[in-house]
């Protein structure tokens, strides 16, 4: 990673879920990490926490979060939790993946209040899944997608629309789109076809989550535009 220059501190980054270099995603990040430093001029340690073992205390240390792909988690109740607080703490949160999936099932829970709200991967049976698996699994595929005008996507982009990415099975449930998204947390990016690959909380300094791995462009020395956009967001936080 990038030395710091003097006087510069250095930003420290948790990345929640259990690291497993077997998974793409994870190889990558470490790599986009560091090419957001090298791009910001901005030295910056990532820590791996592992929901099992996340605590308040944990999170309070860092200047930013990145829930990472690799769900079902240990704890989902753990993942949850540093969803939360990035969201109150008004701390920069990326999600990518599972970390989309958790992004939503957090705010159904805690903001609208749907306590029973679930995850189809870990409760199948679940009324009110609003997570689900999607009609076609999008394993180890590229897909365009429509960035909507205005949206932080689209201005660390800077373009309407992407080629992304994916490793994974579950995304919104169409049946719970409109209640989840009618209010401050915002449909921020698309397919062909209008589902929802991404959304971004309003009146938060950063919160995005994107159903696909913009970090996998890192594998091919390409700095992904939301992990630098993410990184400049770091860099923000008042210590």
């Amino acid at each position: 990673m990038q030395e710091p220059r003097q006087g510069q501190r250095t930003l420290r980054i948790a990345l929640v879920g259990e690291r497993d270099d077997r998974i793409t995603a994870h190889r990558a990040i470490p790599r986009a990490l560091e090419l957001a430093a090298e791009a910001k001029g901005q030295a910056l340690r990532a820590d791996w926490l592992a929901t099992d073992s996340i605590t308040a205390a944990h999170l309070d240390d860092f200047d930013g979060l990145w829930c990472v792909p690799g769900s079902p988690y240990r704890d989902t109740e753990g993942a949850l939790q540093s969803i939360a607080h990035a969201r109150r703490q008004l701390l920069p949160f990326l999600g990518t993946c599972g970390g989309f999936q958790h992004a939503l099932l957090e705010y159904a829970r805690n903001v609208l209040g749907w306590a029973d709200a679930e995850h189809a991967e870990c409760t199948p049976d679940a009324p009110r899944a609003v997570i689900s698996p999607l009609p076609c699994a999008l394993r180890e595929t590229l897909e365009r997608v429509q960035l909507r005008e205005g949206s932080r996507l689209a201005e660390a982009y800077s373009a309407s629309e992407a080629f992304e990415g994916y490793h994974c099975g579950y995304g919104l449930n169409p049946a719970f789109r409109e209640a989840l998204t009618r209010g401050p947390l915002q449909v921020a990016a698309t397919d062909a076809v209008g589902a929802v690959r991404a959304v971004e909380l309003e009146g938060h300094p950063f919160f995005v989550a994107t159903l696909f791995q913009p970090e996998r462009a890192a594998l091919i020395g390409r700095l992904p535009p939301i992990v630098a956009a993410f990184i400049e967001a770091c860099q923000g936080v008042v210590r």
